[in-house]
């Protein structure tokens, strides 16, 4: 039988990281639709309400389901926005492997809402599931999305050529494909064992199995 991720809640001093629920379709059909989303993801254009209600009631739950990874939906715990979403993919359940993927909705950028979220998967990942090995591929031009792996203390091991299609706007306003490099980021549990440098100051996390028992952590820092 094939290891799945328990359905579970982390939560940190600004967030909590829970499944995806069908009330988040519109946020986040809205998030999906942002240019800076649809330049870098390979998310349909335009994304629909029907794309997300799809992806929230049959996409994601199988992610878990078949042992391929989880997905969380980000939400600010004081509005209960949708903030975004961390998705652990491509696990390797032999290995203790999976590779991660964040979206942040435009309005929660700036805030370090991405470095906090994806750093209390992390940590959850490799302290309650016994995982050695996360791992981050960023588009050769997405500083953004480098910036977070490198929040977090990831290490750049290297370069894929080639290895992703972008998408860029034309000069009549349609988005058309570019192929660009893929940085390749790792992290490791001794990476974190001084702290995850600049995302420190984030606090530490909890997480909530949805059988309602609560599991604590320390601090990390």
């Amino acid at each position: 039988m094939t290891p799945i991720f328990p359905e579970i809640s982390i939560s940190t001093e600004r967030l909590v990281l829970r499944p995806l629920e069908t009330e988040d379709a519109p946020a986040f059909t809205e998030m999906m639709n942002d240019e800076l989303v649809t330049a870098w993801t390979s998310a349909p254009v335009p994304y629909t309400e029907d794309h997300a209600r799809e992806w929230i009631a049959r996409g994601a739950p199988a992610e878990r389901a078949e042992g391929r990874g989880i997905v969380f939906a980000v939400i600010e715990f004081l509005t209960q926005r949708l903030v975004g979403t961390v998705h652990l993919r491509k696990a390797d359940w032999r290995v203790l492997s999976v590779e991660a993927a964040y979206v942040i909705a435009p309005w929660a950028r700036g805030e370090g809402y991405a470095a906090e979220s994806l750093l209390a998967a992390v940590q959850w990942l490799f302290q309650d599931r016994k995982f050695e090995r996360l791992e981050i591929r960023t588009p050769a031009d997405n500083t953004a999305s480098q910036q977070v792996a490198q929040k977090i203390g990831c290490v750049s091991e290297g370069v894929l050529r080639n290895a992703w299609i972008a998408r860029t706007r034309t000069e009549d306003g349609s988005w058309t494909d570019i192929r660009t490099d893929l940085i390749v980021w790792s992290l490791l549990p001794e990476d974190l064992e001084d702290g995850p440098g600049e995302a420190a100051d984030t606090g530490g996390y909890s997480a909530y199995p949805e059988a309602g028992s609560y599991s604590a952590y320390p601090d990390w820092r």
